[in-house]
């Protein structure tokens, strides 16, 4: 008996039932994972020594220039380090795609904290300074609060593009939203175009009203807050 054709709810359901955690897994972790590293590489690039400096310079330039599927590819074939140290909890294949989207988001967050760091007034330091602050408390209280604010519209652009670059993670067999989406075209292929609209549908609806809304309304209302900056 042939199998009835699924109706647009039913794939929507099965995209976002069974695809869409695992994408939303990577996609954060990946954030907070890179904005810690990011953040670390920005305030080297700043602050820290000339050799310091060179390292955090040379790792952007290097996780910048590497292909995001080499990366995964790469990280693939070592995943049975990543499962002895993430345990059977979260799969070790997970874990190996998670570090090489986290690893190279970084490498593009350090950008971006970096320009908002050095677009805080020079003149706030200086006036830290003068009552007494070390430059540790001064970065720590004064100029990375507004840096973080500053920096809120580039970082929803790189959620953005974090969430749409962990389709990649198809290639090395995550079940994210593209490779579920892809196992119905196999069990459907009828459907190719009507699965890959799915999708796409899914992924605006993830991206362009998160963006809109960090990068516009909660800036705005950052600033009304009076939370640093111009």
């Amino acid at each position: 008996m042939q199998q009835a054709p699924p109706s647009l709810l039913e794939l929507f359901i099965n995209v976002l039932t069974y695809g869409l955690p695992w994408t939303l897994l990577l996609t954060i972790l990946s954030l907070l994972i890179g904005f810690g590293i990011g953040v670390a590489l920005a305030l080297g690039r700043v602050y820290g020594p000339k050799e310091v400096q060179w390292v955090a310079k040379g790792y952007e330039k290097l996780f910048r220039g590497i292909p995001l599927l080499i990366l995964l590819f790469l990280l693939a074939v070592a995943s049975p380090i990543f499962f002895n140290i993430f345990g059977p909890g979260l799969p070790a294949i997970v874990a190996a795609a998670t570090t090489a989207l986290a690893i190279r988001s970084a490498a593009y967050q350090s950008q971006i904290f970096r320009g908002a760091i050095l677009s805080v007034e020079e003149g706030q330091m200086q006036a830290a300074r003068s009552i007494g602050m070390t430059d540790t408390q001064a970065t720590r209280h004064i100029v990375l609060p507004q840096a973080f604010r500053l920096a809120l519209p580039s970082w929803s652009n790189e959620y953005a593009v974090v969430i749409k670059d962990t389709s990649y993670a198809l290639a090395v067999g995550v079940p994210e939203m593209v490779k579920v989406s892809y196992n119905l075209t196999v069990d459907y292929p009828a459907f190719f175009f009507t699965i890959m609209l799915v999708i796409t549908v899914i992924y605006f609806l993830f991206t362009d009203p998160v963006t809109n809304f960090v990068g516009e309304r909660m800036t705005k209302k950052l600033r009304t807050l009076g939370l640093g900056g111009r």
